[in-house]
């Protein structure tokens, strides 16, 4: 005997639907009040229905015609329901509240004590700390800045000791780049124009970093290489004081910038001299250089046609041997670059492949540790200054960096947050809510940069102020007090290591011989 097959469950649902939707159409021919307008929500969900269990892309509504809808709508609000009702203050990622906290209420100039005392576990693994002093100084802000250029160099650069990360007017709106540039210059710090090249929202009268990538943006010629004509007149504009050769980044080490389809307008296109309205992906190389010696040659390039400026690169380091190449190479050339920018795998990011951000570059810690070691060995350290990048926003975070051997540090999402941002976590989408991450203009004009340019500044000066307190209160009377015998986190339930003990002591510098290359 044959078994029957059964009903499914979504066939007798549509089945239900149709069978309301006839009674009401009889009900509304007899003459009863009200029939038809029920059809207006019926017959659309009868005809959602009939899709749904027609179409084969989702096994889901498929099964659950219309309640399957479900699903999708609580993915969608599931990062707001996480954010509003269901993290707590220490929670969040990348940034916990409290970090965030912090920052709008710095930008705001609003209070930004805490009551009834800390709410981490000082008994965790992970914890840290910083060893105060029962001999308090007093210091000013003047005490938080640094000249960075060696002798090779003939303009030196006197940079705040925080500065705006790199962030490209095209990932950014130029509302926010217009608020970033006004506030860098309210404040006297520096802002990183990012690879994106110089746009005018960067000129409006704050200090600049011009950050080059492999794509040579405001510097390349149709082909897309570099071009020293292009490039010098750009770099001997007096709002650039420094020039910065991005060779990987931490968020996505070995993997190019990326600027989605959604923000590359016309506008930017032309900044950039590429084609508007599509993804321009940077190459993951340089077309410039292809070896340490090779390398150093370019930086010297740029130097040259900058007419001294300071010139440095920014890396995120991967194999330790590759970085050590470099280093090799500038005491073979005597090639001496004033800074290395030190992204650590933790930084942020527009766009990258989710492998790239997870799993690729080393932590900026053990990243800065390993080359400021490196450049000490070398006796090296006083020539290059190192510029520490990740998840930097705090006073606690400045100078845990500089106890690792950073001299200056730059915030990108620090500042993007001092503007409005909300973590909401779709930079990449072009639908940033508060109009920082977008080119809509419906939704960047939201963003006044005659307010937020006051944010920004507000951000910076209360960060210093913060940083010199611990600074004080520690008995350090200068930067180059602060140090990593100071700093402490627990290792675990038993035992809690100075950043000497954890990062330095076994630190032992990587010697290899330099590969030859050919120069040019």
């Amino acid at each position: 005997m044959k078994r029957k097959s059964k009903i499914s469950g979504s066939t007798i649902f549509i089945l239900v639907l149709a069978i309301i939707n006839i009674l009401l159409i009889i009900g509304g021919i007899s003459g009863i009040s009200g029939m038809f307008w029920w059809l207006i929500l019926t017959l659309p969900l009868l005809a959602l229905g009939i899709y749904d269990v027609v179409q084969t892309r989702h096994a889901i509504v498929r099964n659950y015609p219309i309640v399957g809808h479900l699903r999708y709508l609580f993915e969608s609000i599931r990062p707001e329901i996480r954010q509003y009702f269901f993290e707590s203050d220490l929670d969040g990622k990348p940034f916990s509240r409290r970090q965030r906290s912090v920052v709008y209420q710095r930008a705001k100039n609003q209070k930004e004590t805490v009551a009834f005392g800390m709410q981490a576990d000082p008994n965790q693994p992970g914890y840290e700390w910083v060893a105060h002093s029962v001999y308090p100084v007093s210091l000013t802000e003047d005490d938080l800045r640094v000249n960075i250029g060696n002798k090779q160099c003939s303009q030196v650069y006197n940079a705040s000791i925080i500065n705006i990360g790199a962030m490209s007017y095209g990932a950014l709106s130029k509302t926010a780049i217009t608020a970033l540039n006004e506030g860098a210059k309210i404040g006297k710090f520096a802002h990183n124009t990012g690879e994106g090249s110089i746009s005018p929202y960067h000129l409006l009268g704050g200090d600049l970093i011009w950050q080059i990538g492999t794509g040579y943006f405001g510097c390349r010629d149709a082909e897309g290489n570099f071009d020293g004509e292009k490039f010098r007149k750009n770099a001997l504009r007096p709002q650039v004081k420094m020039i910065e050769l991005k060779l990987s980044q931490g968020a996505k080490p070995g993997h190019g910038g990326i600027l989605p389809s959604t923000k590359n307008t016309p506008e930017i296109a032309a900044i950039r001299n590429v084609i508007a309205g599509t993804t321009v992906k940077s190459p993951a190389h340089h077309s410039a250089f292809n070896s340490p010696e090779g390398l150093l040659v370019f930086l010297k390039k740029l130097r040259e046609l900058s007419d001294g400026k300071p010139v440095g690169f920014k890396i995120c380091i991967g194999d330790k041997k590759e970085f050590t190449e470099i280093l090799d190479a500038i005491e073979t050339t005597g090639i001496i670059p004033d800074f290395i920018a030190i992204d650590g795998a933790e930084g942020g990011t527009g766009a990258a492949p989710l492998e790239f951000t997870d799993y690729l570059g080393m932590p900026l810690y053990d990243a800065l540790a390993f080359v400021s070691a490196e450049l000490e060995s070398r006796e090296l350290k006083e020539d290059i200054k190192l510029i520490a990048a990740g998840k930097i926003i705090t006073g606690f975070d400045i100078l845990k960096v500089i106890a690792l051997g950073a001299a200056a540090v730059y915030s990108a999402r620090g500042m993007m947050l001092s503007l409005g941002c909300i973590q909401a976590l779709v930079c990449d989408s072009g639908k940033c809510p508060v109009g920082v991450a977008t080119q809509n203009p419906k939704l960047y004009k939201a963003l006044d940069p005659t307010d937020k340019k006051v944010r920004v500044a507000n951000y910076h000066a209360n960060t210093i102020s913060a940083t010199l307190e611990i600074m004080e209160a520690c008995g350090m009377k200068n930067i180059n007090d602060v140090s990593a015998s100071k700093f402490f986190r627990k290792v675990n339930e038993l035992e809690t290591k100075s950043f000497e003990e954890i990062y330095f002591k076994n630190e032992k510098p990587v010697k290899v011989k330099p590969f030859q290359t050919n120069l040019n």
